[in-house]
């Protein structure tokens, strides 16, 4: 292969497309205002050294931390010298691509004080806050406890006669543990804390605002222990010091109390909150956040996956005397073409859910709480399909590589690493798909006591698919081809599927079997999405228009087609495909489905480039040797490689004390065997 051959292929491919990346920016950024907005701000952090990816792979925890936090007091000088808005702050926060110590001050800490918080407290440290003049972080997590919230066991006990809260932690199992820049950096902290009542009554976890070092020499206060928990998983989160702290009955004014919603009178009267999930407010709010953060990290993975497969060449050479491109071959882009629909659906999802999040958060403040059971179940569910999904896509990415995949210099193992506890923290997984069923069958058992033609009145967005319960809707006949390309197939068959999986959990609400609760909260998100999708892909003209809106109708379709293959184990359960009329019994009734994907991928393959362009990544971004712009991909992972502390010196600073001694050792014992 020519030296330049990547290098051509890229340029060839982008010459195959038919789309405007240029267009796709405003789409997926919401308008080209703001697709300039971040573009000025990648470019001055590539460009300022203190940014500089060159060294990242070969530094100890240590030295990523204090990177980390070097980062940190740069990104803040330039936002005082750029002037940034808070929106233009996040926007760069969220283009340097690693986790840093201060991400959870604006994902949890500052939003929860702001919107939970007193008016006087909020007076008193807002611009502290919004200056970083305080760095917070979010003590909520417990070494024994997790997820299941309502068990915490540190304690914040009353006492009226000093009008003070007395934190305490009376187990191990209480230490607050992996919360963010707890370890080392953050100054001030959200505990989330059973309050006790004079009386001794215990009335659940509330939030409660702490200082925990000194704003002077950043020693912690008396009464708190606290330091980092150590290396995490793969070497992610390296640059976080997430940490754990014990607090031995350390006062804090009643004032402090995050009481916008409950709180506690000066003589000790519990004033109760409107509604029992208000306090879960800041898991929703972060959990809004990672539909749209988890659709730009596929998005990061897809296109350094798409990119190297698009230049690598592997197998029977053809008769320009080139190997197969392998994006080519259909046991790869059957693989990667889906992980880019995922982005595209994922990123606009996102920023719907976090318009009707702030939608919320603006009732919620003038006391209305009607929508607050309905964002608890959707944020729930997507949070768990989302992340769930972006952690298999970027494996799915990372494996389409190839052996190259496992170096670091590909990228994407880094950006796995970094992404993976997102399956767990905010919630895990599999006990939100409780909390997701749990909903359902509440919204099902509404649907059957009302009864009658008018049962399926009051439905939800997020619980619509159980309209067809009362009145079904029929489903184009699914043996044929034709019809998979209408995405009103597949999304009212994601919905049949949701509303038989959750009638039948509710058959057998006391004996379900071990695997129902993941099957039927996949399955009632799959459906919430499909329909969210159909909304999409009816807006297209209007949104985008022209080419892009007929390819991005294709990709969203992707998007419907494979959700449906995925779930054919209860979709065949509940015989919801047409039986192919021609081919007898044993004919398989997916096969149309399966073709139509199969169609589908090789319309988009000439377009895949085109389509990661369009999330307006540069190098420094991705920071990928083998996801290159240029598509040069194997003269930059030489240049690279270069760079490795090992290849500094031509003989290893081992070879005297080690190799050299053990080489000897074993030549004598050679030697002697010839005897």
């Amino acid at each position: 292969m020519a030296p330049n051959q990547n290098v051509a292929d890229m340029a060839a491919a982008r010459i195959c497309g038919s789309v405007n990346p240029t267009k796709l920016h405003a789409f997926l950024y919401g308008g080209s205002k703001e697709w300039e907005t971040k573009r000025r701000i990648v470019t001055t952090l590539s460009s300022d050294p203190a940014f500089d990816k060159a060294q990242r792979p070969f530094l100890t925890r240590t030295q990523t931390y204090q990177r980390g936090l070097a980062m940190t007091k740069r990104l803040f000088e330039l936002k005082a010298q750029h002037d940034w808005s808070a929106e233009q702050t996040s926007l760069a926060i969220r283009a340097i691509d690693e986790p840093l110590p201060f991400i959870l001050h604006n994902a949890a800490f500052e939003p929860v004080i702001r919107s939970q918080g007193t008016p006087e407290l909020n007076a008193h440290y807002d611009q502290l806050k919004a200056q970083h003049g305080i760095h917070g972080c979010y003590l909520q997590t417990e070494l024994g406890h997790g997820t299941n919230v309502a068990a915490l066991e540190t304690t914040a006990t009353y006492l009226p006669e000093t009008r003070e809260f007395e934190i305490h932690s009376p187990t191990l199992t209480s230490s607050k543990w992996w919360v963010g820049a707890l370890g080392k950096t953050a100054t001030h902290g959200v505990v989330q804390a059973r309050l006790i009542l004079p009386s001794g009554k215990d009335v659940g976890p509330h939030l409660f605002f702490v200082q925990l070092r000194s704003l002077e020499d950043h020693k912690l206060l008396p009464g708190i222990t606290a330091g980092d928990i150590g290396p995490k998983a793969l070497a992610g989160y390296s640059a976080v010091d997430n940490g754990y702290a014990r607090f031995d009955h350390v006062r804090v004014p009643r004032e402090h109390m995050l009481s916008a919603f409950a709180s506690v009178t000066p003589d000790g009267q519990y004033v109760q909150p409107p509604h029992a999930k208000l306090s879960y407010g800041g898991m929703m709010y972060i959990r809004s956040s990672m539909v749209v953060s988890g659709g730009w990290t596929i998005a990061k993975g897809a296109t350094i996956a798409i990119r190297y497969a698009t230049v690598r060449r592997q197998g029977n050479k053809g008769a320009d005397g080139l190997e197969r491109q392998v994006i080519t071959y259909p046991s790869v882009y059957y693989r990667l073409l889906p992980t880019l629909a995922h982005a595209y659906v994922f990123i606009l999802l996102g920023r719907n859910l976090w318009k009707a999040f702030s939608d919320m958060s603006a009732r919620l403040a003038a006391g209305d709480t009607s929508l607050l059971a309905e964002m608890h179940a959707t944020t729930s569910g997507l949070k768990s399909l989302v992340s769930t999904v972006a952690i298999q896509d970027l494996e799915t990415a990372r494996r389409s590589m190839g052996g190259h995949g496992f170096s670091d210099f590909a990228g994407v193992g880094r950006i796995y690493a970094d992404y993976l506890p997102g399956a767990t923290f905010e919630g895990d997984n599999f006990v939100l798909d409780q909390q997701v069923v749990r909903a359902a069958l509440k919204a099902y058992d509404a649907v059957v006591a009302r009864g009658g033609p008018g049962s399926a009145h009051g439905l939800t967005p997020s619980t619509s698919y159980l309209r067809l319960l009362v009145k079904d809707e029929p489903v184009r006949d699914t043996s044929s081809v034709d019809a998979w390309q209408d995405p009103r197939t597949a999304i009212l068959l994601l919905e049949k599927r949701a509303a038989a999986m959750v009638q039948e959990r509710a058959r057998h609400r006391d004996d379900p079997d071990a695997g129902s609760d993941t099957r039927v909260g996949r399955a009632v998100t799959d459906a919430f999405v499909a329909a969210q999708v159909g909304a999409i892909v009816d807006a297209l003209e209007g949104t985008v228009g022209g080419q892009e809106a007929k390819v991005l109708r294709s990709l969203y379709v992707l998007y419907l087609l494979t959700t449906v293959e995925e779930g054919l184990a209860d979709i065949l359960s509940f015989g919801l495909l047409s039986r192919p009329s021609t081919a007898g019994d044993k004919a398989d009734p997916s096969r149309a489905l399966r073709i139509s994907v199969k169609h589908l991928c090789l319309d988009l393959l000439p377009e895949v480039i085109g389509l990661t362009d369009g999330f307006g990544f540069n190098d420094w971004e991705l920071d990928s040797a083998l996801g290159q712009y240029d598509g040069n991909a194997y003269e930059e992972l030489w240049k690279r490689v270069q760079n490795e502390p090992l290849n500094q010196t031509e003989v290893p600073e081992g070879y005297e004390e080690y190799i050299k001694p053990m080489l000897r050792q074993q030549q004598r014992l050679a030697a002697r065997s010839k005897l």
